[in-house]
């Protein structure tokens, strides 16, 4: 995990997210011996919203219709 000083994060701090969101552990140190590390914070999952999927199913016309298989259980 390399220490990477203050100043030069402060110039490149977009690549160095950039870098902690793809799993790169990122150490920034300050001259009075502080380290900070950035981490990436996990996004909330984002709800389904209603009618997401529209057109992307699809079933037969027949969906409903009674299976061969079960006629010897009918009533």
């Amino acid at each position: 995990m390399p220490e990477i000083d203050l100043s030069y994060a402060q110039t490149h701090l977009a690549e160095l997210i950039e870098e902690a969101a793809r799993g790169k552990e990122i150490i920034i140190t300050q001259k009075d011996g502080w380290a900070f590390k950035i981490v990436p914070v996990q996004q909330p999952k984002q709800r389904p919203r209603f009618g997401s999927a529209k057109g992307l199913i699809r079933m037969s016309d027949d969906f409903d219709e009674p299976l061969e298989d079960f006629e010897d259980y009918g009533s």
